[in-house]
């Protein structure tokens, strides 16, 4: 586990020596992005720490940055793709694929009011981040049936991955998604094609929906 680390590139270094960030363009937006811009005011000192962060009193965190490096691998993102987050959290992860991807964008959906003006105001400075307030598990637009999204990310814990997400990806394209039960899921990585890939074991806050 990293922790007591005083500065966002100790705490990359730490990442790419470990093992979890493997590719240049991963590391550049880890360098980019300082985590401490996106945690809870009054966490900044744990901003280093290599572990999931409570935001505020919404129920929701900021995931360890290993696990969001774990993801950001996986998603293997490229320029100019259009990806679909769902839940924000607190614009993080957001953040980071938005520094792979440019020119392309990244539309990512919270459900939780308090967290999308949060997140949104975190995102000012991301001009291809669009932050939407809607429940991310009927898509968005929500219910559409169009293939809008080169790559689709699920940032909670989902029974299975919702239906409407998964058909909003192209054709060659893939949902990541932290897969399973409260207390533990596996992170699976579902192609178009019907192709299924796991990345191993994680734990993260269930998905909400309306």
């Amino acid at each position: 586990m990293i922790s007591g680390f005083s500065s966002n590139s100790q705490l990359v270094d730490s990442l790419i020596r470990d093992g979890y960030i493997k590719s240049e363009k991963v590391a550049k937006a880890f360098l980019d992005v300082d985590r401490a811009d996106f945690v809870w005011p009054g966490s900044e000192k744990l901003a280093y720490v290599d572990e999931p962060l409570a935001l505020g009193d919404t129920g929701q965190t900021i995931s360890a940055p290993s696990m969001i490096a774990i993801m950001l691998e996986a998603l293997e993102l490229k320029k100019y793709e259009n990806i679909l987050e769902i839940g924000t959290g607190s614009g993080y992860s957001a953040a980071l694929i938005s520094r792979i991807v440019n020119p392309g964008s990244v539309l990512t959906v919270e459900l939780n009011y308090k967290l999308y003006l949060f997140a949104r105001k975190n995102l000012e400075r991301y001009n291809n981040v669009i932050p939407v307030f809607a429940d991310g598990s009927k898509g968005f637009p929500m219910f559409s049936n169009e293939e809008l999204y080169d790559k689709a990310v699920i940032m909670a814990a989902a029974k299975n991955i919702p239906e409407y997400v998964f058909k909003q990806v192209k054709k060659g394209g893939f949902v990541l998604a932290p897969v399973g039960y409260k207390g533990y899921q596996e992170l699976k990585r579902k192609w178009k094609n019907g192709a299924e890939e796991s990345f191993g074991g994680c734990i993260f806050v269930p998905l909400r929906s309306i």
